[in-house]
């Protein structure tokens, strides 16, 4: 094979392989769960981090949807009769990254009170992911394409 070929060879596989790093970094910054997202792993780390909260078994605290007298909400759900699936991957995780009122303040929205805490200090981007999958595994699958929806309208609104 002559140098030529060699070097045009080379070249082809650092292109394909460039292409396919680029395309998995851009999924993974979209939020593509099928990435590398973990349901299992997720299920030990919400039991670790979000359970106290949000129920062992996703249920939420009671009177989810009414404020306290300090006018924050209890946690809600996560399973399929909260509003969790209503929302897109993008406003999830930064909820749970940035916190309630972090993540508002980021869309515009100042003095909003929130009992949810920030938790992108004690969680890396791929514990968050792996929460989001293991509580999109508990829903039935009209809930996870709804919610797959939303995630798309919510890319299309980036670009």
């Amino acid at each position: 094979m002559s140098r030529a070929r060699v070097l045009l060879a080379a070249v082809a596989v650092v292109s394909v392989a460039a292409l396919a790093v680029g395309w998995r970094l851009s999924s993974a910054r979209a939020g593509d769960p099928a990435v590398s997202a973990d349901p299992v792993r997720g299920q030990a780390l919400y039991a670790a981090n979000c359970a106290a909260c949000h129920g062992a078994n996703l249920e939420g605290q009671p009177d989810w949807r009414t404020a306290g007298p300090d006018g924050i909400l209890p946690a809600p759900p996560h399973d399929k009769t909260g509003h969790t699936w209503h929302h897109g991957d993008a406003l999830l995780f930064g909820y749970i990254k940035l916190g309630g009122a972090g993540s508002m303040r980021e869309m515009g929205v100042d003095n909003f009170k929130s009992g949810m805490p920030g938790f992108g200090e004690s969680l890396t981007d791929g514990d968050i992911w792996d929460i989001l999958a293991y509580l999109k595994s508990t829903w039935p699958e009209d809930a996870r394409q709804y919610q797959a929806e939303r995630t798309r309208d919510e890319q299309l609104q980036g670009e």
